[in-house]
């Protein structure tokens, strides 16, 4: 049986970085820039180890604003 590895597309500028998405990583993909922030003035988040994420699609689930896309990919 093939593993199944995740993606998330994050909408930078929607993004208000609220850090609920951060919070329901199981994994600890996801993390807010500490220096960056979007054209609204908001740090936003962004997939700090790609390699594992788990594709559980939580993040997107708890975003209020839907600034968060899951996908999930057969691993080779």
């Amino acid at each position: 049986m093939a593993k199944i590895k995740g993606t998330v597309l994050i909408d930078n500028e929607r993004c208000k970085g609220c850090n609920l998405c951060v919070i329901a990583c199981p994994t600890d993909v996801l993390e807010l820039y500490a220096r960056e922030v979007n054209d609204k003035g908001y740090h936003y988040v962004f997939l700090k180890i790609p390699e594992e994420c788990i594709g559980c699609a939580n993040c997107g689930v708890v975003c209020p604003d839907g600034c968060i896309a899951v996908y999930k990919i057969k691993a080779e």
